[in-house]
């Protein structure tokens, strides 16, 4: 990718001439820790058996003796370790990653300075002074200068490590030493503790790539939430700083990452061999290419702004109905797509495997998952199934530590305060118990796929003659082959039948308003329907009635972007933002009152079928209790004569 108007170049020049420096850092500095406490040496237990990396001594003549490292930090020679070894290519390449991440850093903190004005003001403080009136002044821009070297380092690390990592992980202690008086002692303090944790756990090639890029990754979070508290930082957020070499973009304090691709193994389904599910299959085709829709550039989905985008979306029905195949059609829709016009796709599957039971790592497991695909870089589809099973409901005693760890990371990360929709991804949950889900989680679901399986004769044939397959001679019969399988004319069936409620306690909120206000044709009337709704089920707030108008949204926005525009990239996925804008803007449709009221019928038959289920479950468990109860103090009685 090219630079872009709102990106200013970093000249290769200006990095270059920060190697020397960021070299001599590597090469070996001292250091007295002040916030976080040095690890001493593990003693070894037996001739030749170590607990860790031997240091190796860099001054002439002595490099036979065995050193004890008191303060000084040689972190060239600690990823080099021991002596007499060629040090191996990965090993070169963490070294070089590190030496172009400081001068990057160094790069843009001057670059900073010079926009600000700090230079004059070091320049005013070696020769003599600052001045009392701009003490305070220097000292924040000081701060501030130290934080975004520290978050620079860090993601310049992390991006030119990538492509180096693999599926090795390692769990680091939280990271202490952030200094913050000037930018030299913030990277000084920064790289002492990553030598500390290499000494700890990069005991070979791919646990260094996987120390150096989690303490990036610690370090990023850790400078970022500073950074929400400091002053004089605006330079720095507002503008976007682009390494063209490295195709590295520093856009404040957002984790920049290469885009990379994971490769799918799943069996991917297509449409046609769906059967039933017609809203939630033409909701999920749309999506599918919504997310196409997607600029690079701009890092933002015209859909997104303009109203319509499905950032999150429930997936619920009985076992069997077709959750999983409903995965594989989308999953392998945006990895099709995306292989035309030559975009990274990223798809990730959260399961009960991340449930640790550690204290925290379940929470980190998630933050994770929700990380990898959010990645703006990156068109991302990231599913949850069974989340009923995943995350757990707050004040259900048989929920773990590690699932109410999950329920949280989630909820603060679908509609949270710092979340941002920038419409390159979208998450799927889907639960054959979606009743069990905590009630502020299920709500950050903004839409609903009913995955009801077939459900008229029609579908029960359609599915039965595509799945005997192709080695039979049973002939069809009278019937219309795939004809109710026709995707327009099924979903408009399925709206329409949401004119009114399915659920009977819906349809008496339904009727007493109608009875009451006459047919729902204004916003009042509306209005007064989903406070009708609210008195029935205090579950349903504020969230709900976002949730209901983005819907509506969608179904403004119901049409499908035609297959050439997918097919020929030219058409439409490589034009300017605007243009694409445009283009979404002229296919929108007028929001009518009968798509108001099928949405929130639709929204509100869902909670009062999952609330239904839920007390019914609760209320059956409390039975056989009672009964168990009885049968208990019976056989007691009769034990007793």
């Amino acid at each position: 990718m090219s630079v872009t108007a709102d990106q200013m170049e970093l000249r290769e020049s200006d990095i270059e001439k920060h190697y020397p420096a960021a070299l001599a850092l590597l090469q070996g500095f001292d250091h007295t820790p002040r916030v976080a406490k040095g690890r001493e040496a593990a003693v070894e237990k037996s001739s030749g058996i170590g607990t860790r990396r031997r240091f190796r001594s860099t001054t002439p003549g002595l490099v036979t003796r065995s050193t004890v490292r008191a303060e000084g930090v040689q972190l060239l020679a600690r990823i080099e370790g021991d002596e007499g070894v060629l040090v191996t290519p990965l090993q070169a390449s963490v070294m070089n990653a590190l030496r172009r991440a400081l001068a990057i850093s160094m790069a843009v903190a001057e670059n900073y300075a010079e926009q600000i004005g700090l230079f004059d003001l070091k320049r005013a403080n070696l020769q003599g002074g600052v001045s009392s009136g701009k003490e305070v002044q220097f000292s924040e821009m000081l701060t501030a200068e130290a934080l975004i070297s520290l978050y620079v380092f860090a993601s310049a690390s992390s991006f030119l490590l990538a492509s180096h990592a693999s599926e090795v992980s390692v769990d680091l202690s939280e990271v202490e030493e952030i200094l913050t008086d000037n930018a030299p002692l913030a990277l000084h303090g920064a790289l002492w503790e990553l030598d500390q944790d290499i000494g700890d756990y990069g005991s070979d090639d791919a646990k260094l790539v996987a120390t150096v890029t989690a303490y990036a990754e610690a370090l990023m979070e850790k400078v970022a939430a500073r950074a929400g508290s400091v002053g004089r930082l605006e330079a720095f957020t507002s503008a976007t700083w682009k390494v063209e070499a490295d195709d590295f973009v520093i856009n404040g304090f957002t984790p920049a990452s290469k885009g990379k691709a994971s490769k799918l193994t799943m069996t991917f389904k297509k449409p046609n061999e769906i059967v039933g599910n017609h809203i939630a299959k033409y909701q999920a085709m749309k999506l599918s290419k919504m997310l196409m829709a997607y600029d690079f550039e701009r890092r933002l989905n015209p859909f997104a702004e303009l109203g319509g985008f499905i950032f999150t979306f429930m997936g619920d029905g009985a076992p069997g109905t077709g959750k999983t195949i409903l995965i594989q059609m989308m999953a392998g829709l945006i990895n099709d797509y995306c292989q035309v016009a030559g975009y990274p796709f990223r798809y990730q599957n959260f399961s009960t495997e991340n449930i640790d039971s550690y204290q925290g790592k379940s929470g980190q497991n998630a933050k994770a998952f929700i990380n990898h695909v959010i990645d703006p870089s990156v068109i991302g589809f990231g599913t949850i199934d069974d989340i009923d099973q995943l995350a757990g409901k707050r004040g259900d005693r048989q929920s773990s530590a590690g699932q109410l760890e999950i329920t949280a990371v989630l909820m603060e990360s679908f509609a949270g305060a710092n979340t941002v929709v920038r419409g390159n991804c979208t998450f799927g949950m889907f639960s054959n118990y979606p009743e069990n889900v905590d009630d502020a989680l299920r709500q950050r679901a903004g839409a609903r796929f009913l995955v009801d399986g077939p459900q008229t004769r029609d579908d029960y044939i359609d599915i039965l003659y595509l799945l005997m397959g192709k080695n039979h001679d049973i002939p069809l019969g009278e019937h219309d082959l795939f004809e109710a399988q026709a995707i327009q004319k099924a979903v408009a069936a399925s709206f329409e039948s949401h004119g009114k409620p399915h659920e009977e306690g819906l349809v008496k909120v339904f009727d007493a308003v109608q009875s009451q206000v006459g047919e729902l044709d204004t916003i009042a009337k509306l209005g007064t329907y989903l406070k009708g709704i609210q008195e029935a089920d205090e579950r349903f707030t504020g969230r709900a009635i976002k949730n209901i108008t983005d819907a509506v949204k969608v179904r403004a926005m119901d049409f499908e972007l035609p297959d050439e525009w997918m097919e020929e990239p030219d058409l439409f996925l490589f034009k300017s933002y605007d243009e694409k804008k445009g283009m979404i803007s002229e296919l929108r449709q007028p929001i009518t009152v009968e798509m108001v009221v099928q949405e929130i019928n639709r929204y509100a038959d869902s909670e009062f079928r999952y609330a239904d289920k839920s007390d019914e479950v609760a209320i059956d468990g409390m039975v056989r209790d009672y009964e168990r109860t009885e049968v208990a103090k019976k056989r007691y009685l009769e034990s007793k004569g």
